[in-house]
């Protein structure tokens, strides 16, 4: 089956300026000028910019993968790791510096419109509804805007309407809406032409859960109905529940790519412990000198509380989970909680990254 949507070797980069130093740097510059150390010396001082070893600012840096139709395809990684990028090189809204994107076999640098015409899209952030209009008026504007069949409007409009439960709403001002309604409007305009890929960066972000579990349910009859859904979402339940393979971006790359139940397979015959330490100073090296074959995911230092969180998983048997209380005894501290669990899609997202999803 071919490929509904492909990345090959995708990279985005930006000038170091336009990321971090504009509004801080002309503030500074400004303050110091106004010192009275002038223009000269402003451009010596320590605001943010590039140099000549590191003049841009990595996005993404080699991306490759497929999403084929009939495939929900989860998007994970902490915040900033090239994530909202990759997505909008996608949608022909950023062109990447290098590698090459399709959609539907349709270059998105060599065929943006082709590729275009193939996609809907739901961008988190991006308020892509005339809120002095009202529902049904956005989408005969929009249906416009992606050339609809004149005779076809009507019944499309109808039609997305309905789906989205937004029929009997259809005609007050979209500001009216809810931030549900405003989300699923949003999709009802993504799925206008009748598109075979969507792209959805963070599709339930702050919505109420009845809501969310309304769209994760609208995303699930998308999906049977043989679209290729690319999704990123800050939710890990989320894309565990939804998704059929996952890709993990960190750093602009992706540090692993497959189903979710592979990926938690990575710690298969570990047990995830999360505990809640008193009298354990520094980090975890007093215990894991202690305790073979215990790796440590996360840990939290509490200063107000003086206590340590812990998680980390523990190999082995009753025995190894023996040594573990030996080790938090003899080493003068104090267990206030823990827990015991199967590994979840979250563990293993910390343990390749280190860090957490909305970090």
């Amino acid at each position: 089956m071919d490929a509904a949507v492909s990345a090959v070797e995708l990279r985005k980069h930006f000038p170091r300026k336009q990321v971090g130093q504009n509004l801080l740097s002309r503030w500074f510059r400004r303050r110091r000028t106004e010192q009275g150390a002038g223009v000269a010396a402003a451009e010596t001082a320590d605001a943010p910019r590039g140099d000549t070893d590191s003049d841009v600012i990595v996005a993404v840096d080699g991306v490759s993968f497929e999403v084929k139709p009939g495939e929900v395809f989860g998007f994970l990684g902490p915040n900033g790791a090239g994530k909202t990028t990759t997505i909008r090189m996608l949608a022909t809204l950023l062109e990447p510096s290098s590698g090459q994107a399709f959609i539907c076999g349709h270059d998105v640098t060599a065929s943006p419109t082709e590729a275009r015409q193939r996609l809907g899209a739901v961008l988190a952030g991006d308020r892509s509804l005339y809120w002095k209009l009202s529902g049904r008026e956005n989408l005969e504007f929009f249906a416009t805007l992606y050339h609809v069949p004149r005779h076809e409007v009507k019944k499309r409009i109808d039609t997305v309407l309905e789906r989205m439960q937004l029929a009997d709403r259809a005609d007050e001002m979209v500001e009216r809406y809810s931030t549900g309604m405003k989300q699923r409007l949003s999709l009802a305009r993504a799925l206008l032409a009748d598109p075979p890929v969507l792209l959805l960066d963070e599709p339930t972000l702050g919505l109420d859960p009845q809501a969310a579990r309304n769209l994760r349910e609208l995303v699930l009859e998308l999906k049977k109905e043989g679209r290729a859904i690319l999704l990123t979402t800050h939710y890990m339940e989320e894309a565990d529940l939804l998704s059929d393979r996952i890709a993990i971006i960190d750093h602009g790359k992706i540090i692993a790519l497959d189903t979710p139940e592979a990926l938690k397979s990575r710690l298969a015959g570990e047990r995830v412990f999360r505990l809640e330490i008193a009298g354990l100073n520094g980090s975890a090296d007093a215990l894991t000198a202690r305790v073979p074959g215990m790796n440590v995911i996360e840990q939290r230092r509490d200063e107000e509380a003086r206590t340590m969180h812990l998680t980390f998983t523990l190999a082995g048997g009753e025995a190894d989970t023996a040594r573990l209380w030996q080790a938090v005894a003899a080493g003068g501290m104090s267990v206030l909680n823990y827990s015991v669990k199967e590994p979840t899609l979250e563990d293993v997202f910390i343990s390749l990254t280190g860090r957490g999803l909305r970090d």
